[in-house]
């Protein structure tokens, strides 16, 4: 058992040194932290030892009995430690009692005294930290309500008496405990006397220790100053219970020291959690004190909660409320605002948003809640209207108790959680089980109040799946189908076909319009009429599935809408056919032609007018308000009405400006399409119609008797493709154009360089007062003599400016963007003094002053003339002109008597030479260097700190400087005088003339030395500081955005509150030293690669720590310097540690600009005299109170629990970033696990949010319950929604991990949210897009690209969705949410599986559908990190794709589709799914063309026509080949990033990076990643399987082996890039052009390049890709798991078996395998085709040749059936199989042979054969993977495998034989690494790689 306890106690100890490091600022904590969760929930066990272990050092008898005591009372909470790690703990526990009993010597310990020791020591200790000083000074600052001057030191020891608290509530708890048994005469009186005292007057210590988040509602706070905010305290008193209120019973129990509320009320009667009460009750507090603060009302002494405040959140909170009362059309739970009172309010305020905190998955139910709460508000009322408080009867449980949880959420949570696992993780059908989306549409109609209340457990709603049964789809099914894109936006797609057909009608009469012209064109309408009726087909089939649950007008709506098109459709044919008929009579007589233009003229009218009803906002709030039932009917048939998409209008203005964009893009488009499309083919078309019978190649089955049908279908199927897909290159150009017209507009780019900034720096303090600084700052006032002497107010702009600007540049330095020498030379002096001008950051003045004397040393003119020429350089003027009055203002300040006044003297003397303009003449100008090199001589020394021999030199120097002036500087007369000026030559005489100084003690004064000092001495110019790019890239940004438009910033106590949002699941935390030094097989680890991409931060780093010359071995050595290393490597990854820190800077600008501010608790602001500095500003307790008011961060951390119970590194991080940050909140999901009687382990969830506590452990605030397992759905909104509660504010902002933020943009946040308020629309904003900085772009090239891309989207692209098109989603973070729309509106994010993968954008979704407002706003920018390797890339594209084909299915693009005016719907399509759809179509062109040029090759007709007539060469197909060619190469998408680089870069730089990007190879990246959005999109609707993709963040500096990036990318590229190189073949050996081998290249580079791109981009892109060694290492391990036969747990990576089994898993239903089929049938045209072209064929075309082909087939199947047969058990098979074997060989051999010499075969034709074969072969594979279960009954499936084996072996020799041979030669890789990287880290590789080749050779000789 020793043994035990000395592993525990090592364990324990080993633990407690890792924690203790220095730099994490954590005290001891030994055992406390493992305290087990089962201990922790009731007792304060980690409380008392975590006292032990603080006053270990003062007395460990006490901590000993602390210790014991701890031990009781877990013995007494689990005797029999059944719960999990209690075993553990208590053994340790125990082991540390009796280690510190063995530090007694011995000696025998009587516990009889313990009582007493505790007793003396905790009076010992309160006297020790002067406790009751403390509370006194709580006392009076209770009383006073304000903070006394006297408490500063307080603040500084906040931390520190947080400790003493905790420490002091530990020593209470257990002298408690033990004064039960001690004598009640002696220290057991004392105890129970102080204890008494405690609890009646004494709050200090409960106060501070009560757990609490923002607000400390439980009991006063000494060291949180919000309490005392006169809003909080309106807020508190308003929610405070009155007599008019029900009586609650005597039992009833208060937590805290508070009073009595409402919120207590309702836990009573609905049986709420206690931790969800605490939770809304702080929510509630906070929001009503926010929408107080913004009335503006003036501080009283009593504040009391104005009634407009309550109304606003009451609206607010209930909007969604009475939205769907009102589309029920049933009543309200109040008559009017008018019947209900203020307390009435506040209860269904309070009440909504507990049932809301405590739904759990319900949250995602918006309506369900709206039916909670209307149901549960009528009780209330009942029970409020009565004397007596009575439990709810909906929430009474079978046992009499009352739980809301339990009785309401737990059933509804138990039937989304069967129906959730009935998808079997994403396999099964959408169409199978019911979603959140379902269950939520239940309540969109009257029948949901079948339901009933107290809700029925029988009802249709909550009844449980079924096994094989569907329980019923609500109003839509997501069948997955293409189908989905024409029935959502069937506008569009008849809106095409209709112009298409006009365009060539139109083109087929040669352009004459005329009346038979007009009577073809009428044939739209028959189009028109199917096109709708196929519509409304489609609506019928894929409502399948919900027929039986869904609502009974939604079905008749069907029904009827299906009878008319049908009828209409049949009509309008009939009539047309009849048109037609008397058309070709040639008759006068026009019957049918009048009946069809009146039909079509009365439908078309009908349509336009409701689409203008419908759609114009003016004409449809006439039809909202128009109840007229035959109205209310035709406009129910044109339009579905649902809960959601009702008002979908814009503003007229806006709707006009959306309009004019789509015209312009139609008529470019149109005019295109007509001129070099369509016109173009008409004529070879009539030409092939009317050419005689050809003669074909091959056995024709369909063209002979059809006019060459397939000839006309292979010209025009090229042509309809770019047709339908170039809408969105047209878009693209004119977006590219409009956004960044409109960027100019914005004034973006105005200040894009560093010189830009040098120049306009003197009107930023200006235009930052206009926009960032509040009127509160504005009104400050400042020193009256400043204000006087100044000339305008730029004095007063930059002595506000520069606190700012000065934490900005702090924030710089403290990030290692700046060194401390570039942070002196930016920093601005405050300006608050008594100097006469403004002073401006050295880096502008920097050398100036040199630049000056040598222009004063060159002068030959006139004073007048020399200002002007130093005035050319403002800065020049502005540098001369501070070294003249702060040189005056030093010496005045130094010098006493006799010196003072000669000061006086000269400086009038010479200030009366410039004002008469003759101080050329009273000075010598040439003696200035020898004056200034004087006083720089003096300054230098007065720079330091005081002592003798410095005074004695200064003295010296004054005279010195004295002597040059008088004798050298002055003309001959002033000297003269000066000379025998009595004063001054008695002094001399006498040797008092500057004997003593008098050394600078004013800080002024020492502020303006010190500069004036730098302004002489510094030489060197300032153009190129700051160096770094970031820190430039930054400042740049900032500056520009003050001139741009934004709302005024607002006081902080009236700014809108918000907060971060960050959703975390087990990202890196933060680098741990292993992790930055392990190296990778090139000996390069993180930090080296990191040291070499970012060289200065490194080098400021150093700098900053202090070891400039240190090496990383030494930084090691110092624990603090290592953590500081960790931190500065993870501040430039994607870490959780770099998002909190930059989230973090909002609380400190927060902070800064209310301390500057100034606003105070009861006193008069005009008291303050003078505007302060920002010193300190984050020690003011006002400011932090005011700061955690407005700001809060929330982290959910979703396994955090689980993290800490198996300490993992990230909870130990994540509990390192919560100490440092204190504002910081963790959200995360806790598991407790308990046994039942059974054996069965039950398991209960938990939301908990935690802070960190005075020892930096963990402070468990809230812990809701869950009705169960939260994650129903997908991870990440599951994981946002568990969390949402927790967040404060009006806004939420969504931050991802891997997102950074910045000081100076943190500023600007008050602006941004000030947006919610201004005019954008019809409706307020409910969503605020933001700019992203993507900031990976310098890892490497592939980085560079992405961020480009991205960059593009976010900044250009989101600008003309938001603004004019009116359809910006949410694309992600950090868009900023209005909080209580979205949160009563079902959240951020949708949860439902798979269907919702793209969660983030669905919000965006649901917010226009309900009436939003997105808006983007680029004044401000937040930090986003991307992908920035290949396969990250791509893993990150193919989920991005995977979700958009999942949005092809959802209701919600349905919606928008259909509910969305026609030019709006446009938009919506083209920036959303379109965007795909258009991609995968720019692909499928390559396939159309190349296939129909193949049919052409293979039939002959392409030689045939081309040899009738000359046809084939014409423009026609030019204009195809060379869109396709421009679309595939990305010219297009990269419009609008050359447009974006325009504008913020400039026209010559935007230039060179592009050019730089292609010599980069970045159209190969662009290309590729086209065929990543493709396959993934198109594989997603075919056959689903869209998954989240862990893409990883970290630097890539890895070599991707061979075989992982033929795993990955086999079947998305490199098979559809080998279809393409075999159809380019087969044209190049078997097509004809009259251009010969030019023409063929004209023709097919574009598709060669894609070929390239799609086979080669991993490996080109791929570190070290083109390394000897790595290509031999390469090619070992891909053979290796090529051959390696896998097995049963195998897993993808090792096994080709095992990955090819997982490749086929995306193929499970029917549908699929029948569609997978019909698309493998393109591979036997290859066979087809070419057997009749071989010479053995000759002419003959007879069906038989296909035939033998066949049989041919067969035979070499068969043989390779016998050459790879191997028998497993008869060994005596093996020499026939062999002798077998050899013969075949033999055979195969002669038979070739034979048949060359006798037959007309050539080797051609061989080489034919395969080409021809080898698609057939893969057409075999194909059927046989889609119908593997019938392959394996036929006993096959082992023959196909190693077919696709040889395949695979086969399409990998093809890929890896060029890089082999690329390989050879060393300059490649050297080219390689320059590509991928930038030449620091290309020089830092290859030194690596030689001294590691070193190393090697060292290691090898050793042996």
């Amino acid at each position: 058992m020793a043994r035990v306890y000395d592993n525990w106690e090592r364990l324990v100890r080993a633990t407690l040194r890792s924690e203790q490091q220095p730099g994490h600022q954590r005290t001891a904590s030994g055992i406390a932290g493992s305290v087990p969760d089962s201990l922790q929930g009731s007792t304060n066990i980690n409380a008392i030892l975590q006292a032990a272990d603080e006053i270990q050092s003062l007395d460990p008898n006490v901590a000993r009995i602390l210790c014991e005591q701890a031990y009781t009372m877990a013995q007494n909470l689990d005797p029999s430690s059944d719960g999990r790690g209690v075993l553990q703990f208590k053994t340790g526990l125990m082991s540390v009692i009796k280690q510190k009993l063995a530090k007694k010597d011995g000696a025998r310990i009587d516990r009889n005294r313990d009582v007493e020791r505790l007793w003396e020591f905790y009076q010992q200790y309160k006297r020790r930290h002067r406790v009751d000083d403390i509370q006194k000074e709580e006392q009076r600052w209770r009383e006073s309500g304000t903070f006394g001057a006297n408490v500063g030191d307080l603040e500084l020891r906040s931390s520190e008496m947080k400790r003493v608290f905790a420490t002091l509530r530990a020593l209470v708890e257990v002298m408690d405990a033990l004064s039960k048994d001690a004598a009640p005469d002696g220290v057991g009186r004392l105890i129970m006397e102080e204890l008494r005292r405690i609890k009646k007057a004494d709050a200090t210590i409960s106060g501070e220790l009560m757990p609490y988040n923002i607000v400390p509602l439980e009991a006063p706070s000494l060291t949180n100053a919000i309490g005392y905010f006169p809003e909080v305290k309106g807020a508190i008193s308003a929610i405070r219970y009155t007599e008019q209120f029900p009586r609650l019973t005597a039992d009833f129990e208060i937590s805290g020291q508070r009073d009595l509320d409402m919120f207590d009320l309702l836990e009573y009667v609905f049986g709420f959690q206690k931790d969800n009460i605490r939770n809304q009750r702080e929510h509630v507090v906070l929001a009503l004190a926010n929408a107080q603060s913004r009335l503006g009302i003036p501080i009283e002494a009593d504040p009391k909660l104005d009634e407009r405040a309550v109304r606003e959140v009451f609206l607010k909170v209930l909007d969604n409320y009475i939205k769907w009362c009102k589309y029920l059309r049933i009543r309200l739970v109040w008559n009017s605002l008018e019947a209900i009172n203020r307390d009435r309010k506040l209860f269904l305020i309070s009440l909504y948003l507990c049932i809301w905190g405590e739904a759990a998955n319900i949250r995602f139910l918006p309506e369900c809640i709206c039916y909670l709460f209307h149901h549960m508000a009528r009780e209330l009322d009942a029970i409020l209207d009565h004397g007596e408080a009575t439990h709810a009867a909906s929430c009474i449980s079978e046992n009499g108790s009352v739980s809301f949880l339990e009785k309401i959420i737990s059933p509804i949570y138990e039937t989304l959680a069967e129906e959730a696992a009935r998808p079997n993780s994403g396999k099964a059908a959408h169409s199978q089980w019911r979603n959140y989306d379902d269950f939520n549409e239940y309540f969109w109609s009257p029948t949901c109040f079948e339901l009933n209340w107290p809700m029925k457990i029988n009802s249709p709603f909550l009844l449980k799946p079924r096994k094989g049964k569907r329980t019923g789809k609500s109003s839509f099914v997501e069948h997955r189908t293409f189908l989905h894109l024409y029935r959502s936006f069937h506008r569009l797609w008849i809106f095409l076909v209709i112009m298409f057909q006009a365009l060539a009608i139109i083109a087929f009469n040669h352009g004459r319009l005329n009346l038979n012209t007009f009577k073809t064109l009428l044939s739209i309408g028959p189009t028109f009429a199917l096109m709708n009726f196929f519509e409304s087909c489609l609506d019928v089939v894929l409502m399948f599935g919900a027929y039986t649950t869904a609502r009974g007008m939604a079905i008749s709506r069907l029904v009827i809408r299906f009878f008319w098109c049908g009828f209409s459709s049949v009509f309008v044919l009939y009539v047309y056919l009849k048109l037609w008929e008397e058309r070709n009579r040639n008759t006068s007589d026009s019957f049918y032609f009048r009946i069809y233009v009146l039909v079509l003229g009365v439908y078309a009218g009908v349509r336009i007018f409701f689409a203008l009803l419908l759609k114009l906002p003016s004409c449809h709030r006439l039809s909202e308000m128009s109840d007229h039932s035959f109205f209310q009917f035709f406009k129910w048939i044109y339009q579905e009405r649902y809960f959601v998409g009702r008002g979908l209008v814009e503003r007229t203005t806006d709707y006009i400006s959306y309009v004019f964009f789509w015209l312009v893009i139609f008529a470019c488009k149109f005019t295109f399409a007509y001129f070099l499309q369509i016109r173009p083919l008409v004529q070879p078309t009539n030409v092939i119609v009317d050419l005689p019978s050809l003669r074909y190649s091959w056995h024709d089955l369909i063209s002979g008797q059809n006019n060459n049908v397939l000839t006309i279908v292979s010209l025009w199927a090229p042509i309809v493709a770019i047709y339908i897909m170039d809408i969105h290159i047209w878009y693209t150009l004119l977006s590219a154009i409009y956004g960044a017209v409109m960027g100019a507009r914005l004034r973006l780019g105005e200040i894009r360089s560093i010189e830009m900034v040098h120049k306009r720096f003197e009107s930023f303090p200006e235009a930052f007062v206009k926009n960032l600084v509040s009127p509160q700052i504005k009104m400050m006032p400042f020193d009256r003599e400043t204000i006087q002497t100044s000339h305008d107010n730029n004095k007063t702009h930059a002595a506000i400016f520069s606190p700012f600007w000065n934490e900005i540049i702090k924030s710089l330095r403290e990030e290692d963007y700046l060194s401390n020498r570039e942070k002196d030379l930016l920093s601005m002096p405050s300006n608050s003094g008594s100097l006469k001008l403004v002073q401006w950051p050295l880096f502008l003045l920097s050398s100036k002053i040199l630049l000056a004397i040598d222009l004063a040393l060159d002068c030959k003119d006139t004073q007048a003339d020399l200002w002007s020429r130093i005035c050319k350089d403002e800065y020049m003027a502005y540098a001369v002109q501070e070294c003249y009055f702060s040189i005056e203002k030093i010496l005045h300040s130094l010098v006493e008597g006799e010196g003072r006044h000669w000061v006086e003297r000269i400086f009038r003397e010479i200030n009366s030479s410039i004002s008469e303009g003759s101080l050329v003449i009273t000075l010598s100008l040439k003696k200035l260097p020898v004056v200034l090199s004087r006083f720089t001589a003096l300054t230098g020394l007065l720079t330091r700190d005081e002592s003798p021999e410095l005074a004695k030199g200064a003295a010296k120097a004054v005279y010195d400087l004295y002597d040059v002036v008088t004798h050298e500087l002055l003309s001959s007369d002033l000297r003269e005088q000066l000379d025998t000026w009595n004063i001054l030559l008695r002094a001399r005489n006498e040797g008092r003339l500057f004997s003593k100084i008098e050394w600078p003690k004013d800080p002024e004064i020492k502020e303006q030395v010190k500069r004036l000092h730098l302004l002489l001495t510094v030489k060197d110019s300032a153009a190129n500081i700051p160096k770094n790019l970031e820190a430039r890239r930054r400042l740049e940004f900032f500056t520009n955005s003050l001139f741009m438009d934004m709302p005024p910033a607002k006081p902080i106590c009236e700014m809108i509150p918000f907060c971060v949002f960050t959703p975390y699941y087990s990202e890196t935390v933060l680098y741990s030293n292993s992790e930055l030094q392990k190296e990778n097989e090139d000996g390069i680890s993180t930090l080296f690669y990191l040291q070499k991409i970012f060289p200065d931060e490194w080098e400021n780093f150093l700098e900053r720590i202090g070891r400039g010359d240190s090496g990383d071995a030494e930084l090691q050595e110092s624990s603090t310097s290592a953590l500081e290393l960790r931190f500065w490597a993870s501040y430039r990854g994607q870490t959780l540690a770099r998002t909190v820190r930059g989230m973090m800077y909002y609380r400190r600008a927060l902070m800064l600009q209310s301390y500057l501010e100034k606003r105070s608790l009861g006193e008069n602001v005009s008291s303050h005299s003078s505007f302060a500095t920002a010193q300190g500003f984050d020690l003011s307790r006002e400011a932090r109170a005011q700061a955690d008011i407005k700001f809060t961060y929330v982290v959910s951390c979703q396994i955090y629990g689980q993290q800490k119970q198996r300490k993992a590194p990230e909870a130990a991080d994540i509990a390192l970033l919560l100490q440092r940050n204190e504002a910081l909140r963790v959200a995360f999901i806790h598991v407790e696990e308990s046994g039942g009687a059974d054996g069965k382990v039950t398991k209960e969830f938990y939301s908990k949010l935690v802070k960190a506590d005075a020892h930096g452990k963990d402070q468990e605030i809230f812990s809701i319950k869950l009705p169960g397992d939260p994650k129903l759905g997908e991870g990440k909104p599951e994981n946002q929604n568990h969390a949402i509660v927790f967040t404060r504010g009006e806004a939420i902002q969504t931050i991802d991990m891997n997102q950074d933020n910045y000081l100076e943009e943190a500023m600007k946040m008050r602006n941004l949210l000030e947006e919610f308020r201004g005019n954008h629309g019809l409706r307020s904003p409910t969503i605020l897009g933001v700019r992203e900085h993507v900031f990976t772009g310098s890892v490497s090239s592939l980085a560079w690209f992405m961020s480009n891309q991205e960059t593009s989207f976010v900044t250009l692209g989101q600008r003309v969705l938001a603004k004019p098109l009116k359809v910006r989603m949410h694309y992600g973070h950090p868009d900023v949410f209005d909080r209580i729309f979205h949160v009563t509106r079902g959240g951020i994010s949708k949860a439902s599986r798979v269907i919702n993968i793209s969660e983030d954008i669905y919000a965006g979704f649901n917010s226009t559908l309900r009436q939003g407002n997105i808006t983007h706003h680029e004044y401000i920018q937040v930090g986003k990190g991307r992908d920035v390797g290949l396969n990250q890339i791509a893993l990150f594209e193919g989920k991005v794709a995977g979700g958009n084909g999942e949005q092809v299915l959802s209701r919600d693009v349905y919606r928008l589709g259909q509910l969305l005016d026609f030019f709006r719907m446009l938009s919506f399509f083209f920036t959303t799914v379109g965007f795909y759809v258009c991609t995968m179509m720019t692909v499928l062109t390559v396939y159309v063309f190349l296939y129909g040029r193949v049919y052409l090759a293979f039939s002959g007709l392409d030689e045939g026509i081309s040899r009738q007539a000359d046809l084939l060469g014409n423009t026609a197909l030019d204009a195809v080949l060379n869109a396709q060619f421009l679309v595939q190469i990305g010219v297009f998408t990269a419009v609008p990033m050359i447009m974006g680089f325009i504008l913020e870069l400039g026209l010559l730089p935007a230039v060179f990076s592009f050019i730089t990007m292609q010599l980069q190879l970045c159209s190969v990246f662009f290309t590729f990643s086209l065929g990543t959005r493709t396959h993934y999109f198109g594989r997603t609707i075919l056959h689903g399987g869209a998954k989240y993709r862990a893409t990883g963040r970290g630097f890539v500096v890895r070599h991707i082996k061979f075989a992982d990036n033929y795993r990955l990318y086999s079947r998305s590229h490199f098979v559809k890039a080998l279809e393409v190189a075999l159809l380019l073949i087969v044209y190049i050996a078997y097509g004809y052009t009259e251009g010969g081998a030019v023409s063929f290249v004209l023709i097919t580079i574009s598709s060669w390049f894609l070929v390239i791109s799609w086979l080669f981009a991993p490996y080109i892109f791929n570190p070290s890709g083109f390394e000897w060694q790595k290509t031999v290492e390469d090619f070992d391990d891909w053979t290796n798991w090529l051959m390696y036969k896998g097995g049963v747990g195998v897993k993808g990576d090792n096994s080709w078996e095992s990955w090819w089994d997982e490749e086929q898993m995306h193929i499970q239903t029917l549908r699929g395998r029948i569609l997978e089929t019909i698309l493998s049938l393109r591979f036997i045209i290859f066979q087809y085709g070419i057997v009749y072209k071989l010479h053995l064929t000759g002419d003959n075309t007879s069906l038989a040749v296909y035939g033998f082909s066949w049989v041919v087939l067969a035979g070499i199947v068969m043989i390779f059936k016998i050459f790879t047969f191997s028998p497993k058990k008869s060994t005596s098979f093996q020499l026939v199989l062999r002798f077998m074997q050899g013969v075949t060989s033999l055979g195969i051999i002669v038979a070739v042979c034979l048949v060359v010499i006798f037959t007309e075969l050539s080797i051609a034709d061989l080489f034919a054969s395969i080409l021809a074969f080898i698609p057939t072969g893969w057409f075999i594979l194909c059927l046989a993977i889609t119908w593997r279960s019938i392959v394996k009954r036929l006993g096959l499936w082992e023959s196909v495998k190693e077919f696709a084996r040889m395949y695979d072996a086969g399409m990998g020799i093809i890929i890896f034989a060029p890089i082999a041979v690329l390989s050879w030669f060393p300059f490649v890789s050297t080219f390689q690494s320059r590509l991928l990287f930038n030449q620091a880290f290309s020089r830092g590789l290859e030194i690596s790689l030689i001294l590691a080749g070193n190393k090697a050779n060292v290691e090898a000789s050793s042996f």
